[in-house]
């Protein structure tokens, strides 16, 4: 169902595509929108490496979420910051890109659990991410992206 990719030798390991997408902070999200357009968003995200899905939080409502209401297929690009090696003007860019579906998470529970662990990605503040959870828990929306395939590629800017 998928292309398989054409610069084999470019290709990341799984290990790798694991690494990048536990460690980068944000990525593009790209989902069907209006009149058939192509709608991509930069999103914060967390990847959960026991359940292997990409978790994302948002409002309840807008284009994004009418656009998963119509079609849950979605893709989700994650790349590197990149490095430039010693007299080279190119930079060397990791990038991972994820197709699958995306699903709502229907459980308060387990949606402010997911909430928790994006936010500890991006701080360690406790008790702010408590606060937030509190005054922003009940109008947050969760949704995870769940993986058909995965891929990843070195690509030198050269």
């Amino acid at each position: 169902m998928f292309r398989p990719m054409l610069r084999i030798r470019q290709q990341l390991s799984d290990e790798e595509c694991t690494r990048i997408l536990r460690s980068e902070p944000r990525g593009v999200l790209s989902v069907l929108g209006d009149d058939g357009y192509p709608y991509g968003m930069p999103m914060n995200f967390w990847y959960d490496p026991e359940d292997g899905r990409l978790y994302f939080h948002g409002g309840r409502k807008g284009h994004k979420l009418d656009a998963l209401a119509a079609c849950n297929k979605a893709s989700f690009c994650v790349y590197t910051a990149g490095e430039r090696r010693e007299g080279e003007w190119w930079l060397r860019i990791k990038s991972v890109i994820v197709f699958g579906r995306v699903e709502l998470v229907t459980d308060h529970d387990r949606a402010m659990e997911i909430s928790r662990r994006l936010s500890r990605k991006y701080t360690s503040d406790e008790a702010y991410i408590d606060d937030e959870i509190r005054t922003s828990g009940p109008g947050t929306l969760c949704f995870a992206l769940v993986p058909e395939q995965i891929t990843g590629k070195l690509v030198n800017e050269k």
